[in-house]
């Protein structure tokens, strides 16, 4: 089953990601509180989202076309890439969170409810030689972490 759902650590009400357009391929993500993007700086920036995918399934976060020509806010990776095992895992219980540089000299603010990305949610295959390096190994955290 895929489904989006606040993480553990929310007790208020939350905004979750929806599609705006009947063709939309991508799930808005909407801001928590009003977010400082401080100039020629990162920004990290939860959700308070976890998604449920399938195993054959990734979900892609991708930024809003117009933060970089409006806002100048780019993903600091490019693309986000959001694997079905972390959902739920015991480091943050798989809450998303976009990554954002301001590459302005100035400072840019995102209100509460605005639009901050968006997320595809994509099937992949694997290939006929697929090896997993560590089977038994489960997730831990995310950006980078190794897990245990």
């Amino acid at each position: 089953m895929v489904k989006f759902e606040k993480v553990k650590r929310m007790k208020e009400d939350i905004k979750l990601p929806e599609r705006s357009t009947l063709n939309s391929a991508g799930y808005d993500f909407f801001a928590l509180e009003d977010i400082i993007f401080n100039p020629e700086t990162i920004t990290r920036v939860f959700t308070g989202v976890k998604c449920e995918l399938m195993p054959n399934q990734v979900l892609i976060l991708a930024n809003r076309s117009s933060n970089p020509s409006k806002k100048g806010l780019i993903l600091l990776n490019g693309i986000g890439v959001v694997d079905a095992d972390y959902y739920g895992n015991p480091d943050n219980d798989g809450e998303i969170a976009f990554e954002f540089y301001n590459m302005l000299d100035e400072i840019v603010e995102i209100k509460k409810g605005e639009k901050l990305g968006q997320g595809i949610i994509l099937k992949f295959d694997k290939t006929e030689d697929d090896y997993v390096s560590d089977p038994y190994k489960t997730r831990a955290g995310g950006f980078g972490s190794t897990g245990k």
